[in-house]
């Protein structure tokens, strides 16, 4: 392992060039299918989830075995955190006794970029906060790398919870980095002031019009329940909800995405998530081969 460790807690301020490495490499690893390699033999990765989660924790999972690593499943709930342990104590616990790499999800915002001074070995971001998540960024990329060919000029919509959400954030750089339109689609309550600079906001109407629509969770529970937008869910699907009648007016070469869990029927409707135009489940699948591209970046010894 090199002295200096290499680090995925964001994507903001990470170049083109990279980001083209990263989706090559993705696009490598889903070429040689689902069989194991050899890259990671004896290296030892730990994913260490201090919140909850499905499709992030089983993708680098299943990423890590795809590529020969010795996968360690750290769960919160058993451990010594329980007891007052920090999460800084906790990672270079992990470290003192031979972990290689470490994959983390966290509630807090920060702690990741004051943890990466304290300790020698890589770690991912796999969500923390409202801040970022790297890696469903990549794989929105790679999903519209695929379906486009050239990511540059593309214009996308983000739709929802901006002002709670890290998949917004990590989209929103590294999609301008690579020469995209971005703009958000939301109500006055779930934007978040601090990106106005870099994306303006629409329509819904206008939002249709983009050749990405991408619909993010609405974070019901983080939100004043007395605003009537909030407090029935039927009111959020009939102003942003992407609808199988708002689908039918999108561009014929358009697509729809989700970074999941989905709450149907308020942000899309059953329907609308089963559409020949609908990258849900494709996004999921993504997820793997770019989980091993990044992987394979930050261990490369």
């Amino acid at each position: 392992m090199s002295q200096t460790p290499r680090h995925l807690l964001g994507l903001r301020g990470i170049s083109a060039t990279q980001l083209h490495e990263w989706l090559a490499r993705a696009a490598h690893w889903e070429n040689e299918g689902d069989q194991v390699h050899r890259v990671l033999n004896d290296r030892f990765v730990v994913n260490m989830f201090f919140e909850n989660s499905t499709r992030t924790r089983f993708s680098f999972e299943v990423a890590e075995k795809r590529l020969g690593a010795e996968v360690m499943n750290f769960s919160a709930g058993v451990s010594s955190v329980q007891k007052g342990e920090s999460i800084e104590d906790t990672v270079r616990t992990l470290e003192a006794m031979g972990v290689h790499a470490g994959v983390i999800r966290l509630k807090q915002e920060g702690v990741l970029q004051a943890l990466m001074n304290k300790v020698r070995v890589p770690l991912v971001n796999a969500g923390d906060g409202c801040n970022e998540h790297p890696t469903q960024g990549l794989l929105d990329l790679y999903t519209m790398k695929k379906q486009f060919g050239e990511i540059k000029d593309l214009n996308v919509t983000i739709i929802g919870d901006i002002k709670h959400s890290r998949v917004a954030r990590s989209n929103l750089w590294a999609l301008r980095e690579l020469g995209a339109n971005v703009r958000f689609c939301a109500p006055f309550e779930m934007r978040a002031p601090e990106l106005a600079d870099f994306a303006d906001y629409i329509s819904m109407d206008q939002a249709l019009q983009s050749d990405v629509v991408m619909m993010l969770r609405v974070q019901l529970e983080r939100h004043d329940q007395t605003n009537a937008m909030f407090s029935d869910t039927s009111a959020y699907r009939a102003a942003y909800g992407l609808t199988a009648e708002r689908l039918s007016v999108m561009q014929s070469h358009a697509i729809c995405m989700h970074p999941a869990p989905i709450n149907r029927n308020v942000e899309m409707d059953d329907e609308v998530i089963d559409a020949p135009q609908s990258r849900v489940f494709p996004q999921m699948a993504n997820g793997v081969p770019v989980r091993m591209a990044v992987l394979e970046w930050v261990m490369k010894k």
